[in-house]
């Protein structure tokens, strides 16, 4: 995260998260609604690096950021875990970049536990392999338990974290995926049932695994949810928003996504299989780099029934076989960040992840490192169909479908032992290994990743602001509770009024008094910072014809901050019938991100008064 301290300081000085009810942003401010606002360091917010300053109105704790609000809001969102709003606007962004924020978006709060049950299972197949544990020892099953959990029930995590993504409710989203893998649906894979006399045609394989349907389904979700939040009463929401949701997107579920990823299942192995009796090289290297692909999609179920008749019938398989080395070539693209990121957040998702992939399980690798930053995750492709290639050329073969990454080699032995397709094998994943690895050297990583985290003390998080103090005392006064319509419509520009107490006006900061009216009862001043600012003494008080107003400069005179521009008797105005409010606005507000007022009652000479954000 590029924010991920100053969100975290943010979150520390309004209270903590348990002290925030909700939270929102427009162009330049976070807006925060506290339960309790004394519980806020105010004051440390507004000297922190990265922070204009701090405001509170409209019952909103206010901290002002600058122009790039929406990535310290979503660092603050996710760092605390608040419930996403809509902001003003939303990037625009290419179908391909959606669809790796969606994917990413969907992955990125389970890449922690994707980590740790990939290295248990890894642990798991070691024990198992050196003798230390069988199969049917308890401690393997219990082990074997906890690293199989998320994978055997991804839909339903995935359910929980896309819920979130798409704005639905997060409990129907893990219960489309529990009831994607519900026992009885599970074991209905392969066959043809129907729903009230409608035929639906079940995968040929189980959705435990897959990621894409699950995906599919909660967004089809969130739009059936959102439909009916508008057309059901609000009495009876709570319940009968969820049940028609669920009776309406599980059953399209496997209607439709169950027959068509079916169908493209059984269209990739029939293509896959003819390019493999053209030529084995050409479908390796197709394999091999569109793999991870088909996982994704979870269209790789096509090819498992084929590579399992093909050992049933022949006694080996050689379509399947070009996949094994795939993960070594992700394993070496990690690797190549794990060494160029000075990133430590990042290196901290490398290392677990490249164990994972060693031991065959690529899921947290891709879903967290190589796909949301893309081209890694194409330089990974390019080592897979190099990988491909070569198990193709030395016409290796699979004998048993076994383990996964280091553990698949022994799957590659025939009754010959160690012949020419574990040679091809072992060759094929040093190789993967070393293309990812000097390809990712080579390339650039982007550069945020090349960023130490936790410094917030950079340009990135400097704003560009003029502070403008005041040039009265008195009470400060909403400038929508000013009797003219000019001004408190904000026509004129954004500001405040102050209800004098002494006579006078100072300068809020250097530069020029570009006007002086005639009548001496309003200042223009354009500050060297570009700010144009009007200062206008009483309401009508134009009529005075400048009795009461005595101008202590000239038009067209450069002014330093706290000089003397103007002293007015303000018992005499009064007494005249005239009020003295004094509005003090930036007239050129439209020219600038935000002009923050401040949120104290009293102003004082030389107190800020306005923040110009630039």
């Amino acid at each position: 995260m590029k924010y991920e301290k100053l969100a975290k300081d943010i979150i520390a000085n309004v209270g903590g998260k348990d002290n925030v009810n909700s939270l929102t942003h427009c162009v330049t401010r976070l807006r925060f609604k506290l339960k309790d606002e004394s519980k806020a360091n105010t004051e440390v917010l507004k000297n922190m690096d990265g922070i204009v300053t701090v405001i509170k109105s409209g019952g909103q704790y206010q901290v002002v950021i600058g122009n790039h609000v929406p990535d310290v809001y979503a660092d603050v969102v996710a760092i605390g875990g608040f419930a996403e709003a809509a902001s003003d606007s939303e990037e625009k962004m290419s179908p391909f970049n959606k669809f790796i924020d969606i994917i990413s978006g969907v992955f990125q709060p389970v890449l922690g536990v994707l980590c740790a049950t990939g290295m248990i299972k890894g642990l798991n197949a070691i024990l198992l392999a050196t003798g230390l544990l069988a199969d049917t020892d308890s401690t393997y099953v219990i082990l074997n338990a906890i690293g199989d959990c998320l994978f055997n029930f991804f839909p339903i995590f995935l359910g929980f974290t896309a819920a979130k993504k798409f704005k639905l409710n997060q409990f129907t989203g893990m219960a489309i995926g529990a009831a994607m893998v519900y026992p009885s649906i599970t074991a209905l894979a392969g066959t043809t049932v129907t729903f009230f006399g409608i035929p639906v045609m079940m995968p040929s394989s189980s959705y435990q695994s897959t990621v894409i349907p699950i995906i599919l389904a909660v967004f089809i979700a969130s739009i059936v949810e959102k439909f009916l939040k508008k057309i059901i009463p609000d009495v009876v929401k709570t319940f009968l928003v969820p049940f028609f949701t669920l009776l309406i997107v599980v059953p399209l579920t496997f209607m439709a996504i169950g027959p068509v990823s079916t169908y493209a299942s059984n269209l990739l192995g029939t293509v896959t299989t003819g390019i493999y009796n053209f030529s084995p090289v050409v479908a390796g290297v197709f394999i091999g780099a569109f793999w991870q692909v088909f996982v994704m999609f979870g269209l790789h179920w096509g090819l498992v029934p084929i590579a399992m008749n093909n050992i049933a019938v022949l006694g080996y398989d050689p379509v399947v076989a070009a996949s094994m080395a795939v993960c070594f070539a992700q394993t070496g693209v990690v690797l190549a960040i794990l060494m160029k990121t000075k990133n430590k957040k990042l290196k901290s998702l490398c290392i677990p992840a490249a164990i994972s992939e060693f031991f065959g399980v690529t899921e947290p690798a891709i879903y967290g490192i190589t796909l949301p930053r893309k081209k890694p995750f194409i330089l990974s492709c390019i080592g897979g169909a190099v990988t491909g290639g070569i198990l193709g050329i030395f016409g290796s073969k699979i004998y048993m479908i076994g383990g996964m990454g280091v553990f698949a080699i022994p799957t590659f032995m025939g009754a010959e032992g160690f012949d020419s397709s574990v040679l091809g094998m072992c060759i094929a994943s040093i190789a993967g290994l070393a293309v990812g690895f000097i390809l990712m050297m080579f390339s650039k990583l982007s550069e945020e990743d090349m960023q130490e985290e936790n410094t917030t003390k950079n340009k990135e998080v400097l704003v560009n602001k003029e502070i403008l103090v005041s040039p009265l005392k008195g009470d400060v006064v909403a400038l929508s509770e000013v009797k003219d319509a000019a001004f408190s419509s904000g026509a004129l520009g954004k500001g405040v009024a102050i209800t004098p107490v002494e006579g006078k006006v100072f300068a809020p900061a250097d530069g020029t008094l570009t006007t002086l009216f005639p009548t001496s009862h309003a200042l223009g001043i354009t500050t060297d910072k570009g700010a144009e600012i009007l200062i206008h003494v009483g309401m009508d008080t134009v009529q005075l014809e400048g009795k009461y107003f005595t101008p202590k400069v000239k038009q067209g005179e450069k002014i330093k901050k706290g000089q003397l521009l103007l002293e007015f008797d303000i018992n005499a105005i009064s007494k005249a019938g005239f009020s003295t409010v004094t509005p003090v606005i930036v007239t050129n507000s439209d020219n600038y991100l935000d002009v923050v007022e401040t949120d104290n009652k009293k102003a004082s000479y030389n107190e800020n008064l306005l923040t110009v954000v630039v």
